[in-house]
């Protein structure tokens, strides 16, 4: 039936219709249509269950089925991801509509690291289908440690120092997922009603966006406290959360101040002029 109205549309057409009434919604449908049926005859024809680039949406002909083996949820659809956290800073490195192999794209986000930063990182803590062979030898000729077993059938005897590393890298490779969790529940990233591949992608990219402000945002916070912490009585404690030191280090590594113009000695200052009974102390490394 549906060859049928093609085809008497293409007999219209040879005619002298025109399809200029149709509304630009309509024209794409219409094309998207033809396309999903030559993808149905060609399976139909070879005999098989799968066609690149399958199409399985009428109004949204870019997303493509993602087969992912989750119990209850074997296949998904929507944009792939493939980011990296740094510092609890989330970066989004590749996003697209097509299924892709994440370990290919390894490389060049610690490559992305190195032109941002100026150097390799000391550790790369990653998932499973990240530590193929490629790029093991590949973290290992720069000195990056590669989190997770080795390959091959496992030892033995494990020693408790081994023991140690792999839990602590575990934990650590932990906060990546929790950035996801936080971009879920908080933020919608698993509620994007947009159409389009391109407002899509933006707001996806504008999520993360959001997650990272908010992280700066708790540490603007705990640097504003750090400085009205006094630490020459015992009456008043520096929090174990409040880090001055840690906090500035932070946003100097992630070039979001410049310490060499010593910016923070001209806040005291301006905070000393105007709350002259506050004892305010700020130390400054390197």
């Amino acid at each position: 039936y549906l060859k049928k109205n093609l085809g008497n549309i293409e007999d219209l057409i040879q005619a002298g219709a025109s399809l200029e009434n149709l509304s630009k919604r309509q024209k794409n449908c219409l094309e998207t249509i033809k396309k999903v049926y030559e993808q149905q005859q060609s399976m139909w024809e070879n005999k098989t269950q799968s066609v690149p680039q399958r199409i399985v949406s009428l109004t949204q002909p870019h997303i493509r089925p993602i087969v992912r083996g989750k119990a209850g949820k074997p296949i998904e659809f929507g944009a792939k991801l493939s980011v990296s956290c740094v510092d609890n800073y989330v970066f989004l490195d590749k996003i697209s509509w097509e299924n892709f192999n994440e370990s290919c794209h390894l490389k060049e986000q610690v490559e992305k690291y190195k032109e941002t930063f100026g150097y390799y990182p000391e550790s790369v803590h990653v998932d499973k289908i990240y530590r193929t062979r490629e790029n093991r030898n590949w973290c290992k000729e720069r000195g990056i440690r590669i989190s997770g077993p080795k390959l091959g059938r496992p030892p033995k005897n494990v020693s408790e120092e081994e023991k140690k590393q792999a839990h602590s890298d575990e934990c650590f490779r932990n906060a990546i997922e929790g950035k996801f969790g936080q971009a879920k529940r908080r933020f919608s990233l698993n509620l994007v009603m947009t159409k389009l591949p391109e407002t899509s992608i933006t707001s996806i990219a504008i999520t993360f966006l959001v997650v990272n402000l908010s992280k700066l945002l708790r540490q603007f916070l705990s640097l504003f406290l750090s400085l009205f912490t006094n630490n020459r009585t015992k009456e008043l404690i520096k929090p174990p959360f409040i880090n001055f030191d840690y906090t500035l280090n932070n946003f100097y590594v992630l070039k979001l101040i410049d310490l060499s113009e010593n910016s923070w000695s001209k806040v005291a200052q301006i905070l000393e002029k105007l709350f002259p009974q506050t004892l305010i102390r700020v130390s400054l490394s390197g």
